[in-house]
């Protein structure tokens, strides 16, 4: 399975830059992530301790922004950096002062989780809502780096609870967090009934806000 997805997203990859000659997004997808070990490397403060939050896009940010606010606020010897999968969070987001360092998330590969985690050395990883990248995960899980999922939702139709073989790979995936706070009871009950019981609800970050 993993070779299966190593080759899924390389393709997609490939696909993305063929996109890019007639499609904007597309364009600002691959654009935004050449040399970025180089530009991420430059914008590290190598004595600095950094907090790591990843969103896929705008929805999960703000999903994460008070969270992120929190620290910032309570704990001023963190700097956070915060990722963004998609380029409609990361444009919109690129200069948000809440953060020390804002980028793309590389392209999920082995080679780029090493070399991302070991250009900020994150303390703490939190993962906003809806963000499993499987090589991350492992490559955070192994070097023993506190992961935490922020205001999950899940459903009983989701792939995660399949009883398959792609189900047990997902769901692999979630147990290399080392908690998820969900939104309800309900994805309590899911992930605890598929074994995953570091698990509680926390609600919803954006209406908990307001």
């Amino acid at each position: 399975m993993k070779f299966i997805y190593f080759a899924v997203i390389l393709i997609y990859n490939f696909l993305i830059k063929i996109t890019s000659v007639f499609n904007k997004k597309a364009k600002q997808f691959i654009s935004g992530r050449k040399d970025w070990a180089k530009i991420l490397g430059s914008k590290v403060d190598k004595n600095g301790r950094y907090i790591w939050f990843h969103c896929s896009s705008l929805s999960e940010f703000e999903q994460g922004r008070p969270l992120i606010e929190i620290i910032k606020k309570k704990y001023k010897q963190y700097k956070i950096v915060l990722t963004f999968f998609s380029p409609s969070g990361y444009e919109m987001r690129k200069n948000y002062d809440g953060a020390d360092i804002v980028n793309y998330l590389p392209v999920d590969t082995p080679e780029n989780a090493k070399i991302f985690l070991d250009l900020i050395k994150p303390e703490k990883v939190f993962f906003i809502k809806y963000e499993y990248w499987y090589f991350f995960l492992s490559e955070i899980a192994v070097r023993k780096i506190p992961l935490i999922l922020v205001s999950a939702v899940f459903h009983t139709d989701g792939i995660f609870f399949k009883k398959n073989f792609i189900g047990k790979w997902y769901r692999d995936m979630l147990i290399k967090f080392d908690h998820l706070f969900v939104q309800d009871e309900k994805s309590v009950q899911l992930l605890r009934e598929a074994g995953i019981n570091r698990c509680s609800v926390a609600g919803d970050t954006r209406i908990d806000r307001v």
